[in-house]
């Protein structure tokens, strides 16, 4: 059986359960909307948002990020709504609210998509059309041609599919300034970059789960050895990328030491996976690489952030 009939048959399972309403609490309801993924879209996008140039007034500038928050939820809710039967067979996900039997699916798609037209709407009220359109593009990319499409079809569907997250920091930067310019771009592709080796590391380590749930990750499609290949081939794309807003005069001098320092220890920990000869080494290595790759782009947007803010400070003011 193929992965994508696997993956199908699945589906069917999940979807013959009982339809009674479900006695869900609040938190249930909050974890669909996958909190930490969320956090992390919404530090993104506001540092997208303070680097841009002008300013936005608080309250609406709060109440955007508030509409970014809320779209990545309801981004979260529906890719869980959709991915129920493979988040059932995973250890890492069968306590979900859906498959757990604590929130039905019908509930999830409902509560997904009022989220998801409630944040475009607001944002668009608050921030402008053109930024309330680049958010219901992100969710309709998470929820439709990554979750739907891509993940049970490529084993590239993380490759693609990581546009959606790379696009926050551009949220952010419309919010302020109605277009898009080459800084957020940059911030873009850093995200981009970053996310194919960040997921495969995890993906090598949960490589049994996803070939059980029937996905075409790259370790289950084309094996450790060639995935390994793969994620420095990408740690070497992302250690220039990450330094380019320094490069274009977008960041100063400390946010271009603390990115070249970081790539390099991205390349590093690639390097020393690729090369692990034991099971045990690899594991090791892959645990290693998939925490420092969070701690990597949360350093690197944080020093941006500090670097704008003291770039701001009138130099040689007097007390």
């Amino acid at each position: 059986m193929s992965v994508l009939s696997n993956g199908a048959a699945l589906q069917s399972a999940n979807q013959a359960r009982a339809i009674e309403p479900s006695l869900a609490e609040a938190g249930d309801y909050f974890a669909l909307m996958k909190p930490r993924v969320m956090s992390l879209v919404v530090f993104t996008a506001f540092v997208g948002m303070m680097v841009a140039p002008g300013q936005v007034h608080p309250v609406l500038g709060f109440a955007s990020l508030l509409c970014i928050a809320v779209g990545a939820g309801a981004a979260g809710v529906l890719n869980m709504w959709y991915d129920a039967d493979i988040d059932g067979v995973m250890g890492r996900t069968r306590q979900r609210p859906i498959p757990a039997g604590r929130v039905q699916p019908g509930e999830a798609l409902a509560f997904g998509v009022a989220l998801s037209v409630g944040a475009v709407a607001v944002l668009g009220l608050v921030a402008g059309w053109f930024t309330a359109a680049l958010l219901a593009f992100t969710i309709f990319f998470y929820a439709v041609i990554y979750t739907i499409w891509l993940k049970r079809w490529t084993a590239q569907n993380i490759v693609i599919g990581g546009a959606a997250g790379a696009l926050p920091p551009v949220i952010g930067w419309a919010a302020v300034t109605h277009d898009i310019g080459l800084a957020p771009i940059l911030l873009f592709l850093i995200i981009f970059f970053w996310t194919p080796p960040h997921f495969w590391a995890l993906s090598l380590r949960r490589c049994e789960e996803y070939r059980r749930a029937g996905v075409p990750m790259l370790p289950v499609v084309a094996g450790a050895a060639e995935t390994k290949r793969h994620i420095l081939g990408h740690a070497l794309l992302l250690a220039p990328a990450g330094v380019t807003p320094f490069v274009f005069g977008f960041a100063g001098l400390t946010y271009g030491i603390v990115a070249a320092v970081a790539g390099a220890m991205m390349v590093m920990l690639a390097l020393r996976l690729k090369l692990a000869t034991t099971d045990a080494d690899a594991h090791a290595a892959s645990k290693r690489l998939f925490s420092f790759s969070l701690l990597y782009l949360f350093t690197l947007f944080a020093v941006l952030l500090v670097d704008h803010w003291l770039a701001q400070w009138p130099v040689g003011a007097a007390g």
